[in-house]
């Protein structure tokens, strides 16, 4: 103990994580066989069920991976014609995969985003979770799992969607129209996630080299000078100005949406037409490093910077 750990008190990590080791090594082949099959039965519960796949639905690789990167052509753990040889061909061959334990529930078509359905079932049902979108929530399936957390699950999920029978059935066609119009948004008017655009040149080594890298950590601390920073609101006309005819909106600042929490911008990065637009179109209520109030905070200009 004295000879190879400090003196934190991490005894108790270490003794637990012995024990997993120890349990992995006699049960671990159950265990985790176990954890895959309740996954691939909460997937085909969900999606064969008359009523919950009406509104719920766990999406499959096809749904979540371009072909492009599926050369195995694997699109559904749960499709009858594929064997686990197939399964083990795409963990050779496919650039990505889906991990059969983590399951992505879509909810929009119920007309919840992620927050808030993570919300009812954590209030009303006793079901934590922890990642969601602005349309899904991430379930997960471990070795501690079994049949009756299916049941559970399922129970919930027919609730639920009872529920939203009743009060599409119970109320006029307004109440019908605004729930279409929540789905519609939820489910069919995204907004287009941008591509990474390219580093401002003045944070390039090489400007004219295809690559798109650059020096983010010079544009982060470029950031921290105010008289080196601009502010123009999103909804301004100076944006689509600038898009259009120069100079660059180049990003101060890492701008993160939470859901699901990747950054849109990094510091140094050139701001494009589909950037501002994907930002006009967020309806999340965290958006870390964007101020509705000031709005898109920016590195001036080089010429403005010297003349400053």
């Amino acid at each position: 103990m004295f000879t190879h750990a400090s003196t934190s008190p991490n005894l108790q990590i270490i003794a637990s994580l012995d024990v997993a080791r120890r349990q992995m090594q006699l049960e671990g082949y159950g265990l985790v066989s176990n954890a895959l099959q309740i996954s691939l039965e909460i997937r085909k519960q969900i999606n064969t069920h008359p009523l919950i796949s009406k509104y719920f639905r766990v999406l499959n690789s096809a749904e979540m991976i371009p072909d492009a990167f599926r050369k195995s052509g694997l699109a559904d753990y749960n499709d009858p014609n594929i064997s686990w040889d197939k399964a083990l061909q795409s963990i050779k061959t496919d650039e990505f995969q889906l991990d059969p334990t983590r399951m992505t529930l879509s909810c929009g078509a119920a007309g919840f985003d992620g927050t808030t359905f993570k919300n009812i079932l954590a209030d009303k049902f006793n079901i934590q979770l922890n990642k969601t979108s602005r349309n899904s929530v991430l379930l997960q399936s471990n070795i501690n799992n079994n049949r009756s957390d299916i049941a559970l699950l399922i129970r919930v999920l027919v609730d639920i969607a009872t529920d939203i029978e009743k009060k599409v059935l119970d109320n006029d066609d307004g109440y019908l129209k605004t729930f279409e119009n929540k789905v519609h948004e939820l489910v069919d008017d995204l907004p287009e996630l941008p591509n990474f655009s390219h580093f401002d040149d003045r944070y390039r080594d090489q400007p004219t080299a295809k690559t798109l890298h650059g020096d983010i950590r010079r544009a982060f601390y470029d950031a921290y000078n105010e008289a080196e920073c601009e502010y123009i609101p999103l909804d301004s006309p100076e944006i689509a100005q600038r898009l259009q005819s120069g100079p660059a909106l180049v990003s101060a600042n890492f701008v993160i949406p939470y859901p699901p929490g990747f950054p849109i911008m990094v510091p140094g990065q050139v701001i494009t037409q589909s950037i501002v637009d994907f930002m006009r179109k967020l309806d999340v209520k965290e958006i870390h490093g964007f101020n509705k109030a000031l709005g898109l905070k920016l590195l001036k200009r080089v010429s403005d910077t010297n003349k400053g």
